[in-house]
């Protein structure tokens, strides 16, 4: 691990200006990924600023009914237990609990959580030197060597790596918004926008600006939410990332017609990936394995899958038609 600075910020300002005064800063949090990934070599920052002793751990109403605010330094075990969303964002709840251990869900943050690097082999092995994500223009080297667990959605010929976080998919399902503060204030980020796909700037995770720290999710009203589930498909059942993960929300009308939905996929892309045209295909139909096929196909038109990851695209429209019948099946 290579020498790096280290302080304490009182309030957010100061983690700001102190991230700005001093170039390669990384703010620190529960540190569950940062700590890792500067322990192999991937990540070395110049300085690290503790932001664990700022107020951003609640879980709170937002004025007005207009949703529930996360702050960044909440723990996932927290957010996960915390009746608010419990009740009215299960899939969010069920999302935190199929990551991780309890030991790290209670270290890491919901800040922390956005910011996850990729589990790609090659990302995370400094000795292997083809990845465009740790050193641009260094080629792919998942392209054509293992990569099972690779992207099969909006990846390029630069970087087919996936987003390896649970929470991610079902912000994505709940159309959450990223609250940041930098040198010139505050402002929001839909989470749709948060996260980028790999193109021709893989180096490049999200559209965050340089020095600016997270300080809340904030999830909308969303009533039919609590008709929500999150289905993971792993290789083993605790501690594994996802292979195929799918967040599925239903708004039903009394006669069962799907008044609307929302479907996110993870282990599949750079980013958590929105399936927007087969939520599309789904209102006004009945809720039944017919309609939710044809959604599922939809959702994976656009699917490329690579030597070792192609059955990752029947095993995502299974997926997708598994987590709507249940959620379908669900007593709201």
């Amino acid at each position: 691990m290579n020498p790096f600075g280290y302080s304490r910020a009182s309030d957010a300002q100061q983690a700001v200006s102190g991230s700005a005064a001093k170039p390669q800063t990384k703010f620190l949090g529960g540190g569950t990924n940062l700590i890792d990934l500067m322990k192999m070599g991937v990540e070395t920052p110049a300085q690290l600023i503790d932001i664990t002793r700022l107020p951003f751990a609640q879980v709170e109403e937002l004025p007005e009914g207009k949703g529930v605010r996360i702050g960044a330094l909440a723990r996932n075990s927290d957010v996960a237990d915390h009746p608010l969303i419990q009740q009215r964002y299960p899939v969010l709840s069920q999302a935190f609990l199929a990551g991780a251990s309890p030991q790290l869900r209670n270290m890491a943050t919901v800040g922390g959580n956005l910011l996850q690097r990729t589990r790609c082999y090659y990302f995370y092995d400094p000795a292997f030197p083809a990845c465009n994500k740790r050193n641009p223009g260094s080629g792919c080297g998942a392209l054509e060597g293992y990569n099972r667990i690779h992207a099969i959605l909006g990846q390029s010929d630069k970087c087919i790596a996936t987003n390896p976080s649970d929470m991610n998919v079902a912000l994505a399902a709940l159309d959450a918004v990223v609250r940041v503060q930098g040198a010139k204030g505050e402002r929001e980020i839909p989470l749709a926008d948060f996260h980028r796909l790999p193109g021709n700037t893989p180096n490049v995770d999200t559209n965050l600006q340089p020095n600016e720290l997270i300080t809340a999710v904030d999830l909308p009203a969303m009533p039919f939410a609590t008709r929500s589930h999150y289905l993971k498909i792993r290789d083993r059942a605790s501690y594994a990332f996802a292979i195929v993960s799918v967040a599925a929300i239903l708004d039903l009308r009394p006669d069962g017609t799907i008044n609307g939905a929302r479907i996110a996929l993870g282990g599949v892309s750079h980013k958590p990936w929105r399936a927007l045209e087969a939520e599309k295909k789904l209102i006004g139909q009945k809720a039944d394995e017919k309609s939710f096929r044809i959604a599922a196909e939809t959702a994976l038109a656009g699917a490329k899958g690579y030597k070792h990851n192609a059955f990752k695209i029947e095993l995502a429209k299974r997926s997708i038609v598994r987590a709507l019948q249940t959620t379908t099946a669900l007593a709201v």
